[in-house]
């Protein structure tokens, strides 16, 4: 887009472009996301960025109508393969907390010069300013729902020190913590506990058709690993997650009808959540796995628009609009699980699953890492995929090379083509990935996952 059409966008209040780009207004000092009910600012008083952190780089605040820093990932990097939407992927899953610079550019390939300069000249912003945005939104997340110390709260959100925190707080939201937390919804008077779970919405932009994304989630679920519970339009999905601090507990609700968008923006809205995590510091990476998982940053409007152009697929897209591609909480497992299948996946928890230290009801169990199966299962593929996961032979992590996986994949004794296809499909977020055999046209690219998709949910092609 250029610099009219997102003007266009900003006029019109399209929520089709929250998180494809923002906007800073210079005599306010604030920056936007592009569907903000409030009253839009003279165009030479418009500054547009690509990234929440390159609008506060720029010295803009975040806006507190829209909440900016809420919107939807951009779906461009979910559809890009290159470095740079690798890099975004990894510092979305919280590496750069955990790795640094160097760690985020050693997954990478590359060298941390390298990175710098093509995340700045791509988005306006380096991956210490991406990193430090995202750890702003942590903070006023923990700030607004849970009881936590504030002090607690600055390093459970990634900052090094408090100081850095209160600075970093301020610079954003133009308030200290404290007023940050003042400003929280309340609950009976008080703001939730942070032994009742983190509530959080995770919003999607445009249509959501959650009844197939919970339908297949019930279908594959795991005892002791993952439950669907409740009548359909208002299941609730629970989940154990392995993370890289400790463990998690995730619940997220199936809402049969989209909120009601505001006048003048396109429809939009968000899946409700709860996280129980046994360290805080794991939110951002528990909150990326969840919005991977139910493919929440994807762009409906430019999936249908490609897809309604096919004859076969008109019909499907006009009655599931915003049909989305399920994807992975965790990609070891999902791999193992697509080779195996959930009888044999159950067997492997009940036999090899690391037990939680407090069950939740019937999730009793973290479904067995890698290493534990390469040194525990047979010869045969399961081993020879759990030794490749376990020794990096094959990748699977949200900073992966897709094409690379792939043919490690094809690589190993008695995995398929066919496997390795669902594998890069869901494990891997491919959106464009048919399956061998599939009858999958060049014009359905590069949405080709979600055509296929679309075929499973209408019963004319098999589940797998």
């Amino acid at each position: 887009m250029d610099e009219s059409s997102r003007y266009e966008a900003v006029r019109s209040r399209d929520g089709r472009f929250d998180g494809a780009f923002f906007f800073g207004v210079v005599t306010t000092g604030i920056y936007c996301r592009p569907s903000c009910p409030a009253v839009t600012p003279k165009r030479d008083n418009v500054r547009f960025y690509a990234t929440a952190a390159a609008a506060q780089g720029a010295g803009f605040r975040a806006c507190r109508r829209c909440r900016p820093d809420a919107v939807p990932g951009s779906a461009e990097w979910n559809v890009r393969a290159d470095a740079v939407g690798r890099a975004v992927r990894l510092i979305g899953d919280g590496v750069i907390d955990r790795e640094g610079v160097a760690g985020l550019a050693a997954r990478l390939g590359y060298s941390a010069r390298q990175v710098q300069r093509q995340l700045t000249a791509e988005l306006g912003a380096g991956p210490v300013a991406l990193a430090r945005a995202q750890r702003a939104h942590t903070a006023r997340v923990l700030l607004q729902t849970t009881r936590l110390p504030v002090t607690q709260v600055a390093f459970a959100a990634g900052f090094a020190s408090v100081r850095q925190f209160n600075d970093t707080v301020r610079a954003v939201y133009a308030a200290t913590p404290s007023e940050l937390r003042a400003t929280a919804p309340r609950t009976g008077g008080r703001t939730a506990a942070a032994a009742a779970g983190i509530p959080l919405r995770l919003a999607h932009r445009g249509p959501y058709q959650a009844g197939p994304v919970f339908d297949l989630l019930r279908r594959e679920a795991v005892p002791g690993v993952e439950e669907v519970t409740g009548p359909p339009g208002a299941r609730c999905y629970r989940r154990t997650l392995r993370l890289p601090h400790g463990t998690g507990i995730a619940e997220v609700r199936e809402q049969s009808r989209a909120p009601r968008p505001r006048r003048g923006t396109r429809p939009g809205g968000w899946l409700d959540a709860r996280l129980h995590l046994t360290d805080p510091r794991d939110l951002t990476t528990a909150v990326q796995r969840l919005r991977r998982l139910f493919d929440l940053d994807a762009d409906p409007f430019a999936v249908d628009e490609r897809l309604a152009a096919d004859p076969r697929l008109a019909p499907l897209v006009a009655a599931r609009p915003g049909l989305r591609s399920p994807g992975t909480a965790d990609p070891d497992e999902t791999a193992v699980r697509l080779l195996v299948g959930p009888a044999v996946a159950a067997d492997l928890v009940r036999r090899h699953g690391k037990p939680l230290d407090a069950p939740a009801g019937t999730l009793t169990h973290l479904f067995p890492e890698p290493a534990v199966l390469a040194g525990a299962v047979a010869d045969g593929p399961l081993r020879a995929l759990a030794t490749a996961l376990a020794d990096g032979a094959v990748r699977l992590d949200a900073g992966a090379d897709r094409d690379e996986a792939h043919r490690a994949l094809l690589a190993l004794p008695g995995l398929d083509a066919a496997t390795a296809a669902a594998i890069r499909t869901r494990a891997l977020g491919d959106p464009d990935t048919a399956p061998p055999g599939a009858h999958a046209p060049d014009t359905w690219r590069p949405w080709r996952s979600y055509a296929l998709h679309h075929l499973r949910t209408a019963g004319e092609l098999e589940e797998r």
